[in-house]
């Protein structure tokens, strides 16, 4: 048994370090990325050294588990530790957040501020991933919060202020219900209240009370991985934010709302999960196709690329739908795929944009010939966006495909229904992946315009572009890497499901 408190660390040490940023000098913009930076890596190096010399992958329960009493009076712990299902997103999380800050580098205005508010979405992120206490995953939750409405609010776009707001009601509203309930559940059935996930799972409710605390989470999480009719905020959202920002939100704050689904509502409530679930899987099916029919409508570069994301979180929604082994693997790997491939689409968005300085597509066009580098990553990301084989996407979306098919929940038309739907919006995925690409780089437009003088991608952003295409290609190639974390998890959380 392993006493040093390495989560405590991993989890505190981004945002305290990051509250010393504003004891450096104010004029060098360099040392403020230099250090945020640092933090950055060596906060990824710290847990990647966890992960690989304290942490069992045959074992499904929980590691590297800390409990502290934190609150006296009602019995508040400071619990974390990490299972199969959270050390994927822990990881993509530290992944992201180092390359955002990376991607940063052009914000000069109020930069201090900028990059502390980067490392205290750090913190938060990876708190949530890893309590294991509902209400300190409820304050971790609402901490990552706050600095994403000042990022909006302060280095957006033209209607940043109106994105930010939506963007806080939407959210904040939804966590009123999350909190309730988190009070719900603690509060019901024992004398002191107990928070703790591990006595929470073998806890059983009376169905009507199960259903209620479903619901309640269900909302909570539905604002946070966008899942229709709740999901406006998100193209709005992005197509005002700056692109780092862009990048930790599709990259790791929908990923939050996938993650809650499958840590709360299917660990802790499972009857009424799988009640629920025929609802989920035909949630899903509608958003893929709403979400991607929805998406050739957009002018806005960054929106396009927004409702492509929601549109691949339906097969996250199936996946967790499907209560089987399969289709709940299939989903975490979409989690995990989907983080790099929408980071990388908005890095390469933002960067075209700080070139040419226009949003809309239909005035974009021609600019494959002066910058041919961010024309080529861009065309093999589209190709990764709509599953090509060989990239993570597809052994994902497959993955879930198979999980609809071998479920012993649903008889045989409703699933060939579903996987014609399904199949729909695969097809319709293409159509619009690639008619940006033809909006943006072929054609005259830019080319014959005059004064076009933009260079191509420098150094950072290839190294940024080229380190979040990797692991793309590598899940691709040999999905395993993802699989083999979570898949005991995952069956120990499925043998709740066909024990009862």
């Amino acid at each position: 048994m392993n006493y040093f408190p390495w989560l405590t660390i991993i989890v505190i040490f981004p945002i305290s370090a990051g509250s010393l940023i504003f004891f450096l000098p104010n004029r060098g913009n360099k040392v403020t990325k230099w250090y945020t930076l640092c933090i950055c890596v060596l906060e990824l190096l710290l847990t990647a050294y966890a992960f690989c010399y304290h942490f069992q992958l045959d074992d499904p329960l929980i590691q590297l588990a800390e409990d502290y009493k934190w609150i006296n009076f009602f019995d508040f712990y400071w619990r974390l530790g990490i299972d199969g299902l959270s050390i994927g997103p822990i990881l993509l999380t530290g992944f992201i957040t180092t390359l955002a800050t990376l991607a940063a580098w052009p914000v000069t205005r109020d930069s201090r501020l900028f990059h502390f508010l980067m490392l205290a979405m750090y913190s938060g992120q990876i708190g949530s991933f890893s309590s294991r206490d509902l209400l300190l995953f409820f304050i971790m939750w609402e901490l990552e919060l706050i600095p994403v409405y000042l990022l909006l609010a302060m280095w957006g776009g033209k209607k940043r202020l109106y994105s930010a707001t939506k963007f806080i009601l939407y959210t904040a509203g939804s966590s009123i219900f999350l909190l309730i309930g988190v009070l719900g559940i603690g509060l019901y059935g024992s004398n002191e209240p107990t928070l703790n996930f591990e006595t929470l799972a073998n806890q059983s409710y009376p169905v009507a009370l199960e259903i209620i605390f479903y619901i309640g989470f269900f909302i909570a999480f539905a604002v946070k991985s966008p899942i229709i009719p709740l999901h406006t905020w998100l193209p709005d959202t992005h197509g005002e934010a700056h692109y780092s920002t862009c990048m930790l939100l599709a990259g790791i704050l929908l990923k939050m709302g996938a993650y809650g689904l499958v840590r709360i509502n299917m660990e802790l409530l499972p009857h009424a999960h799988s009640i629920f679930s025929p609802w989920l899987m035909i949630i899903g099916t509608i958003q893929i196709i709403y979400a991607a029919s929805t998406s050739p409508g957009q002018r806005n570069l960054k929106k396009r690329i927004a409702y492509s994301s929601v549109s691949h979180m339906g097969f996250i929604i199936i996946g967790i739908g499907s209560i089987t082994d399969t289709g709940l693997n299939g989903s975490i790997l979409q989690i995990i795929s989907h983080g790099f491939i929408g980071a990388l689409l908005f890095f390469l968005a933002g960067t075209s944009y700080d070139r040419i300085r226009l949003v809309y597509l239909d005035e974009m066009g021609g600019m494959a010939i002066p910058i041919p580098k961010m024309f080529t990553m861009f065309s093999i990301l589209s190709m990764a966006s709509l599953a090509l084989p060989g990239m993570s996407g597809f052994f994902a979306e497959l993955i879930v495909f198979f999980g609809i098919i071998t479920s012993q929940k649903y008889l045989l038309m409703p699933k060939i229904l579903m996987i014609c739907v399904m199949a729909l919006g695969m097809i319709l995925t293409p159509i619009y992946s690639l008619s940006m690409l033809r909006q943006m780089f072929y054609g005259y437009k830019l080319f014959n315009a005059q004064n076009y003088s933009f260079f191509d991608s420098g150094p950072r952003e290839l190294f940024v572009s080229i380190s979040i295409f990797l692991p793309v290609i590598g899940i691709g190639i040999y999905p395993d890497f993802v699989l083999s974390l979570s898949v005991d998890k995952i069956e120990a959380i499925l043998s709740n499901y066909f024990s009862r």
